[in-house]
């Protein structure tokens, strides 16, 4: 009996390793078929254009297609929920940023939470933005906007990309941080902004430095301050808001994620490969052509910076009361 007995519980020890066994194996063995890599935007923009970059890099480095698929709509919500739904076997990613994040702290009734659903993989790159007004605005610096808007409480436009895109984030924490008080209009996306912007039908906005520098070349938008910590090479001439502001800084960016559970092998082969793509001299080039730069990150750095990320802009959806379209 004692025989038995030790022999039921060796075999019962043995089946209980197997399935661990069976999915190491596969995390070895990954991939096997073409991968999805699901982005919340439309074709043709600069998030879609790193998300193409990106893909034809892994497809090359992992040996399997990379299928771009875009499922706009909702705030990127509709692509996160596809992921989140997905089996965590590392064939389906999410690109994601910013706006993504910030959903969690808008959208109070979501089936699922990104912060907790989804895991980071890795950084991909950042989005300068800048603060740019119509010409006829009678500030030419962020100090003259402060004390003009200061002086006319609730007259001053600001636009931006829709109700709780980082554009618009970007424009409540410099109210909040400024003191005034700005009319905010949303938009359905940058292109009509920046169009409404160059007419004067709005004053003022924050966009990707990519999309507006053309027009601040022109002098049909005039820069007058840029969002990041430090003057960009691109607008070397204008200061950064945070010279006026002490601590200002907003930027949008992206990244890859993958459903919560993947092995955690595939989850650090994803990083490893991003990260020779981010440091590819060919890729870095490609990307500072679309207004970018690279964030190279561990997938534990990039989960820290996302819990950053997320803390802050939640202080700025409370103070500034955002609620969905």
């Amino acid at each position: 009996m004692k025989f038995l007995r030790r022999q039921f519980l060796q075999l019962a020890a043995g089946a209980a390793v197997l399935p661990a066994v069976s999915t190491i194996a596969k995390a070895q063995a990954w991939p096997t078929r073409p991968i999805r890599l699901i982005i919340g935007y439309t074709p043709g923009g600069s998030a879609d254009l790193t998300a193409r970059l990106m893909g034809q890099w892994l497809s090359e480095r992992l040996g399997q297609q990379v299928i771009i698929e875009n499922r706009p709509g909702a705030s990127t919500n509709i692509a996160a929920q596809a992921v989140v739904n997905s089996p965590p076997d590392g064939y389906t990613l999410l690109f994601y940023g910013a706006s993504t994040v910030v959903n969690t702290s808008i959208f109070h009734n979501l089936p699922f939470n990104v912060l907790r659903d989804i895991a980071p993989v890795s950084g991909l790159v950042a989005f300068p933005m800048v603060l740019v007004a119509n010409p006829s605005v009678p500030a030419k610096t962020v100090a003259e906007l402060i004390a003009h808007a200061g002086a006319n409480p609730r007259k001053v436009t600001m636009a931006s990309f829709g109700t709780g895109t980082a554009s618009h984030l970007a424009g409540e924490l410099f109210k909040m941080m400024a003191g005034i008080d700005m009319v905010h209009v949303p938009y359905r996306g940058g292109a009509p902004m920046v169009t409404d912007l160059i007419g004067g039908q709005v004053q003022v906005g924050f966009d990707v430095m990519v999309t507006s520098l053309p027009h601040v070349r022109t002098g049909a938008l005039r820069a007058l301050g840029v969002a990041g910590g430090n003057r960009f090479d691109m607008l070397p001439d204008v200061p950064s808001i945070a010279e006026t502001l002490p601590g200002y800084e907003a930027r949008t960016w992206a990244g890859v994620g993958v459903p919560n559970g993947t092995p955690s092998e595939i989850i650090a082969r994803l990083n490893r490969e991003i990260n020779a793509g981010l440091a590819n001299p060919t890729i870095k080039a490609r990307l500072a052509e679309v207004g970018t730069i690279p964030m190279i990150f561990t997938a534990a750095e990039f989960g820290a910076y996302i819990a950053a990320e997320s803390e802050k802009w939640a202080k700025v959806v409370r103070f500034a009361a955002i609620k969905p379209e």
